[in-house]
């Protein structure tokens, strides 16, 4: 960004984000969102492994444990989706399993 922005913004924490920062942030929420840490090491374009293991101490994995539900009928996938459950799949019987984080 440009100093001109900081000042209009009026926020001179702006100044502190730079390049790198949002670098480790995309690869905390890639990590997070894979959970496949050698595919955020090819997205980083890192050649060891340790460089990437770094980015990992972001990702709260407390949040990873969640309550599943089932439905059985479109109106019952409905109200689970607007409580805020998220589709995962559909078993053989039909039934359509749906999660959401604790």
């Amino acid at each position: 960004m440009m100093p001109g922005i900081f000042l209009k913004l009026d926020n001179p924490r702006l100044e502190q984000i730079h390049f790198h920062t949002l670098r480790h942030w995309r690869a905390s929420l890639e990590y997070h969102r894979t959970k496949l840490l050698l595919q955020v090491k090819e997205f980083l374009g890192h050649r060891n492994i340790k460089s990437t293991m770094m980015y990992t101490h972001l990702v709260n994995f407390e949040a990873d444990t969640f309550i599943s539900r089932v439905a059985k009928t479109a109106k019952g996938a409905r109200a689970l989706v607007q409580a805020g459950f998220q589709y995962v799949c559909t078993t053989p019987e039909d039934w359509m399993l749906f999660r959401k984080p604790k």
